[in-house]
Parts: structure tokens; sequence; C-alpha cells
């Protein structure tokens, strides 16, 4: 049955009943009737085979709860999360995100912002009731696309950034089945930049920006070579994680794009997840660093209860959430507090531009910290809870598993079980909150040595879990 994780309601696609849509649909237009300037709700899919679908199956939901249903099309989340915000209106994703495409999910924006742990209990409650007395309201087609959703965020950019921002940069685009992939392409173009997109496929492909396959950045690096590129970007599935590959060929993690983005942006405080870098506190670029759990609406809490401002939140997956509107080059960028793809990709290459560096210099400007991270798939949480249990109390297990992770000098469970060592590095096990798999985040002084380290516990988990 779809749950909700980390973001969102997720599940196998055949979950996704007409029913458990309408259910799930009507319970949040409930929960959020008091607070929408309009009884309107845009909603948008990916391009994964079963969201189509599931977006017929919401539109109905929409119209039978007495709402405005507005198709979106096939456009990136942080697009219809910005349009519908502009207007005080709802927002409803159909995306899996990064997952294997024999998931999906439902993603909801509240007519203020994300949608809050705080939302979870109430909706859950109410779609579990409608769910048990066999509530439906049926499906309808998609139709066409209303297009001002797709055209107000490709001229987002160009009217903060300027025409020029990116002038003289050659860029790559990795469309592959990205559901942003062409608009990418538009919006850097409107920033000056000379555009060569490439992989372009049908079907669905999972990139997970976190726990990159290696194929991709070799892929990336050769076009690089090839083409002289000063940069490659993509995203996930749905737009809202970003994919920067640097003029050398090496991924930009997104924990270091939200930092260069940051400071680019003179964020005074920066709200980010345990698993982002400690390069951002080590930079002394910020006034305030709050860390929280992993998940945007963790992020959004706590830019919320921020006090200096302007306030900006990222996550290590590269998502930027942006707290308030700040004044650039062409003008000004409105805030938009949900995770977006474009945005640290832009930033990052027009402070490298500004500064007269390649992009990879410019992420040599950090302190030598390197976090990174990988998963086991195919792990629940009738096999994950006690490992973590024994990870976090028992000193032989761990011995035993890895002679290294052995002796932390402090074990954080605000998020999984994150451990911290005497030289400074940091292992953190975690259970997805959207897929039955375990993530390690590995963070140490140099990125051979993250990689040796990351490799080597992912192996070991493998084998033992």
């Amino acid at each position: 049955m779809a749950a909700f994780g980390t973001s969102g309601i997720r599940g196998l696609q055949e979950d996704f009943t007409d029913g458990l849509c309408a259910a799930y649909v009507t319970a949040f237009l409930e929960h959020i009737a008091g607070i929408a300037t309009v009884r309107r709700a845009y909603i948008a899919s990916d391009f994964r085979f079963s969201s189509p679908r599931i977006a017929g199956s919401c539109l109905a939901a929409v119209r039978k709860a007495g709402w405005e249903p507005v198709w979106a099309g096939q456009v990136p989340t942080p697009a219809v999360a910005a349009y519908a915000m502009a207007e005080g209106a709802a927002a409803i994703m159909i995306t899996g995100s990064h997952i294997p495409e024999e998931y999906n999910g439902i993603k909801f924006y509240r007519p203020d912002g994300e949608f809050l742990k705080e939302d979870e209990a109430p909706v859950r409650s109410r779609a579990e009731a409608l769910i048990a007395e066999g509530y439906d309201a049926g499906r309808e087609e998609t139709g066409a696309a209303f297009a001002p959703v797709a055209r107000d965020y490709v001229a987002r950019w160009s009217a903060a950034f300027g025409a020029d921002a990116l002038a003289g940069l050659k860029i790559g685009i990795d469309q592959h089945s990205a559901v942003g992939r062409d608009l990418l392409v538009e919006i850097f173009e409107s920033l000056g930049a000379s555009v060569h997109p490439f992989r372009r496929v049908e079907g669905f492909i999972a990139v997970d920006t976190e726990a990159l396959d290696p194929a991709d950045v070799e892929r990336s690096r050769g076009v690089i070579a090839e083409h002289g590129l000063d940069a490659v970007i993509s995203t996930d599935g749905d737009g809202d994680r970003p994919l920067v590959i640097d003029d050398t060929g090496r991924q930009v993690n997104g924990d270091v794009l939200g930092a260069l983005t940051a400071h680019f942006l003179k964020a005074r405080t920066v709200v980010t997840p345990l698993s982002s870098t400690s390069a951002i506190e080590e930079s002394g670029w910020f006034e305030t660093i709050e860390r929280t759990r992993i998940g945007s609406p963790f992020v959004v809490a706590g830019m919320n209860a921020a006090t200096a401002h302007p306030v900006v939140g990222f996550e290590a997956n590269g998502g930027f959430l942006l707290g308030d509107d700040v004044t650039l080059a062409g003008g000004v960028l409105k805030r938009l507090p949900t995770r977006d793809s474009a945005l640290p990709a832009i930033a990052a290459l027009a402070a490298a531009r500004k500064a007269g560096v390649k992009l990879s210099a410019l992420g040599a400007s950090l302190p030598p910290r390197v976090m990174k991270a990988d998963r086991v798939k195919n792990v629940p949480a009738d096999k994950a809870n006690p490992f973590l249990k024994q990870i976090e109390t028992a000193r032989d297990f761990r011995a035993a598993f890895d002679a290294r992770i052995a002796d932390p000098v402090s074990i954080s469970t605000m998020d999984g079980v994150r451990m911290a060592f005497a030289n400074g590095d940091t292992v953190h096990f975690r259970q997805s909150g959207n897929a039955p798999e375990m993530r390690i985040y590995v963070e140490t002084a140099s990125s051979a040595a993250t990689d040796t380290l990351l490799s080597e516990l992912i192996a070991t988990l493998r084998a033992k879990i």
C-alpha cells in the first residue's frame, strides 16, 4: 500500500488505484481549504509510464471535490509548485522522483508552500476513512496542458540573472528522461549559454543524484572532452534535484552546489540536513547553519523558524529551497521554498563566470571535506531496523562489520545512525523514507578516501543484509 515517505506518498505503481488517489487528493484539499486563495489545483507529472493514468485519477478527484483541476502537463515539480504558490492555489505532482519506474508517488503542495510533516497525520487519517468507505472519483483524460506553467518557469531565470549571465559558456544537457529536459535547454540558452543537448531517450531512466551510476559520469566526461564543454547539467526524473558535472568531468555534489549557491545569493541562514558536508560550517560563509533530518519538509520547517534573512535550504541531493526574494543582476528572484534543480546549477556557473574561473576551481574554494552516498536496494524495514539498532548500540557488531567504524566519538540518531570519528570523518547509515533501500553517507577529507570507504562499506552491507 502506498504511504507517506520522505516527500509525499510513494508505493508500487499498481498501488495508486483510482480510489486511493481520490481519497488522498480529497483529504489533502479538505485539509488546506482554509488557506487557499482560490479553489484550484494544478496537476503535473513526470514521464513514468504510470504517471498519466494517476494524473487522470487526481484530476477527477479534484473536480469531484468541487475544486477546479488544471492539467499543467509534464513539467518539473518546482515549475508547477511555483505557479500554484503564486496564485495561492494547490499543486499536485505525480512522480516517483529518483526511484525505479515500477514505483510512483504523489507530492502535495500547499498554497503557501511545501506540504509539512504535521500535515501528514490528518490527511492520512481522512484518506484511510474514505478508502474504507470505498470512495472513488473515476478518471479523466489530461487533455492539453496549461502552457503558462512551463513558460513562467523558463522566464523566471533570465528575468533575475540577466540574459548574459552564462554568456560564453558551453553547456551540455543530459536529457535522458528528465521531465524538464526541453525546458533546461531553453533556460540555459536564455541565459546566453551555448547548449549541446544529448542522450534523449524514450521510456524512463531512474537517476539518483546521490548515488549516480558511474556510467553517467563517464558518458558526460566524454561529451565534455569531445565538445569542449564547461559543464554538463541534468536532473532527476521530476526536476527537483540537479546533476552537475564540472569541466574536469567530475560530479559536483549537491551539498557543494548548495553551499556555492547560498554564498552567491548572500544567504545569512542555511538550513540543511545531517547528510550535507561539514565544509558548510568550516567555510565561515554563513551567519547561521541549522541541521535537520533528511527530507525537504524538515528543511522547510527549519527555514520557517529562521530569524536571520535571507534564508535558504538545500539537501545533499542538490535540491535548493529559496526562502526569501533576492535581488540579482537582472532583477528580483522570487522565493520558491521547495526543492529546485535549476537554481543551484545556474548560480554555481554564474558565480564561476563572475569570478573568472572554471566551475571545478570554484568548488575547490570550499574546505576539503567530501561527502558522498550510495545505497543497497531491496532492504525492507524488518531487516533495516534491527541492523540500525545494532550499529547504534553494539561495539562488537560495528567492529565485526568494519573495524574502522568500531569506535566513534559520538553517535546521533536524529535520522538513522550517524557516527562521528576522532579524525573528523563521519559514517551515516539510514533507511530510505521513499523506497526499501538503505543508504550510507560517508565524509572524509578527500574524494579518494571517501570513495574507498563508501564502496567498501556498501559491499559489506550488501553481503551481510
